[in-house]
């Protein structure tokens, strides 16, 4: 069920200091995407591409200067178990933990 696809992630971003890579593969369940027609629109504000599929298509979006901001046309939350935590719901929950404490990452 769903089709798994790379994603390359912008280097700088929220979602490759979470990966650690540049590099990923996810599992999409959907075929929705972002309209190409307003890509350069998106870009020009905080809003920002930071992960693409191998056809160049937008798969993660996230505003840079919020404490976490980012959001995926895959859904995370599908391949995380409190023992192995997909690595954006642990870099969600680290900067949720940060911003109690005061603290901005």
């Amino acid at each position: 069920m769903g089709k798994t696809q790379r994603i390359e992630i912008a280097p700088g971003s929220l979602a490759r200091q979470a990966y650690g890579n540049r590099e990923v593969r996810e599992q999409f369940f959907c075929n929705y995407g972002l309209n190409p027609a307003f890509r350069a629109a998106i870009d020009k504000g905080n809003l920002k591409v930071s992960g693409v599929d191998s056809e160049g298509e937008a798969r993660i979006v996230e505003i840079s200067d919020h404490p976490f901001y980012l959001a995926t046309l895959f859904l995370p939350q599908a391949a995380s178990k409190p023992e192995t935590p997909h690595p954006l719901i642990a870099s969600y929950l680290r900067a949720a933990v940060a911003l109690k404490a005061g603290k901005t990452t």
